[in-house]
């Protein structure tokens, strides 16, 4: 294949992300990937284990005079964001990414890039390929269905490790050692409604050029939720006139912030009920933060269908949208700037006679995901919607003692010139589960800068890349 990246190191690192990023592997969809993982290890004759779920576990023997040294666990999730603009035609299930180059940062045309994760699977291979001289024996765990509540991680058989020192490679910064993360547990409300002949004229209304972002990353930057929104413009319009939901879509990912809404609408005067509409645009594109100058609203004309949805479970529709706690619930009372409770709704949609509402919540006290389930519960109750809890994960809380985290720092310090920065973060890691499992595991999270994660926005810094390769590479010959 004909490689976009050129001239960098390490060259195999970008050629085993540029291969992997031409094979689709949404959540739930990792059997091609792994499929390639397997059969990179029969190639170069190396121990390999695929259980039910696709999770893929490689182990490389210790090079010559390296076999007294303790193995090292690298791990990261073969899955990754499938979002588009709404103007690009990709098929997440067959189509590859189109990368391209821009100075230094390396993206995709109009999709999410995967480097959250395939980075880390890159540099796995490129460590099972033999591109380190010298090393210990290496255990490599490539994850599933990360991105949509971490069963894979949750499901794998533990006993086949041996390592009790894991580098997980999902981290997007470089020179920041993440040492702790949040827990959390997904949601999803449905609403059954009852429908009436359709009456009146339909509009289309959509929001869009939000630049939404990762649920946990970002979540404390003000970034506009365009399901929130929606549920502002329609709270506004149903204050002041009749109108009713014919359907609703916004989001793509319960643990993406959502940059576009859209809600097809019957309403008896198109022009008051545009009027009415944009006025609350206007209001609402002068709150927003400078990264969501894009955010723009249309009304506009389109074909009414056969049904639209009755009055009261429009308004409960509404209600969800409009009146559900979401965003940053609570800041952590013991590390400045951290944040401790929140909530994301990121989808909602339309189907076989329902609507549903997809959150994600995360928090690292037990009791807040608990007081969460309890109020979705009563939410659900009021509007007469089911509420379902899943995929719950625990939080990995920081360790005042880590070799490997003191390691790490060492390393960087040597490489760079710069000291690292330790921190927790509020994003859920699959660290959890893994040091869940095995308690006594000395565990850090790192990676190369990355921006923009789980949008089309997404980029990957070279430059950031190659001294983060340094450094994992430093950090091998330290431990």
């Amino acid at each position: 294949m004909e490689y976009v990246v050129k001239g960098r190191n390490p060259s195999s690192v970008f050629r085993f992300f540029e291969e992997i990023s031409a094979i689709p592997r949404p959540s739930y969809h990792e059997a091609s990937i792994a499929d390639y993982l397997c059969a990179f290890a029969k190639t170069r004759g190396l121990e390999c284990y695929r259980d039910e779920l696709h999770n893929v576990l490689m182990k490389a023997p210790a090079t010559k005079g390296q076999e007294h040294r303790a193995p090292i666990l690298f791990q990261g999730h073969t899955d990754m964001v499938c979002e588009k603009n709404g103007d690009v035609e990709h098929d997440f299930l067959k189509d590859p990414l189109h990368l391209r180059v821009e100075g230094d940062l390396l993206r995709a045309t109009g999709t999410t890039l995967g480097a959250d994760n395939g980075i880390a699977v890159a540099m796995m291979l490129a460590l099972l390929d033999g591109a380190v001289a010298e090393h210990p024996p290496i255990e490599c765990l490539f994850t599933v269905s990360e991105e949509t509540g971490m069963e894979g991680v949750n499901g794998f058989d533990y006993s086949r490790i041996t390592a009790s020192r894991l580098v997980n490679l999902d981290s997007e910064r470089l020179g920041c050692v993440t040492a702790g993360c949040a827990g959390g547990i997904r949601s999803d409300l449905s609403l059954s409604y009852t429908e009436e002949p359709f009456a009146g004229c339909a509009i289309s209304l959509r929001i869009g050029g939000l630049i939404g972002g990762h649920s946990g990353e970002h979540i404390d930057k003000g970034r506009a939720n365009a399901n929130k929104l929606m549920g502002r413009l329609l709270s506004t319009l149903l204050a002041k006139t009749d109108a009713r939901i014919l359907c609703v879509e916004g989001g793509s990912k319960t643990n993406a912030i959502p940059r576009e809404c859209r809600v097809t609408l019957a309403v008896s005067d198109v022009d008051a009920a545009s009027e009415i509409l944009l006025t609350e645009a206007e209001r609402i594109a002068s709150e927003l933060i400078p990264e969501d100058r894009g955010f723009c609203v249309t009304v506009e004309d389109c074909e009414p269908e056969p049904m639209m949805l009755s009055r009261a479970d429009t308004l409960r529709v509404a209600t969800v949208l409009a009146c559900t706690a979401n965003g940053v619930l609570a800041m952590n009372r013991d590390v400045e700037g951290l944040v401790e409770y929140s909530r994301n709704l990121g989808v909602v949609s339309t189907e076989d006679g329902k609507i549903s509402f997809a959150f994600s919540t995360r928090s690292s006290m037990d009791s807040r995901l608990d007081a969460s389930v309890a109020e979705l519960d009563l939410l659900a109750r009021t509007v007469g919607a089911e509420a379902v809890h899943h995929g719950r994960y625990p939080g990995w809380s920081y360790a005042i003692d880590s070799p490997l985290r003191e390691s790490y720092c060492a390393a960087y310090r040597e490489v760079t010139g710069h000291e690292a920065q330790v921190n927790v973060i509020h994003a859920g890691l699959e660290c959890g589960v893994i040091c869940s499992k095995l308690p006594r595991m000395d565990a850090i999270s790192i990676g190369p800068t990355m921006f923009n994660i789980h949008s089309p926005d997404e980029a990957l810094s070279l430059s950031d890349t190659e001294a983060f390769w340094k450094t994992l590479v430093k950090l091998i010959e330290i431990l």
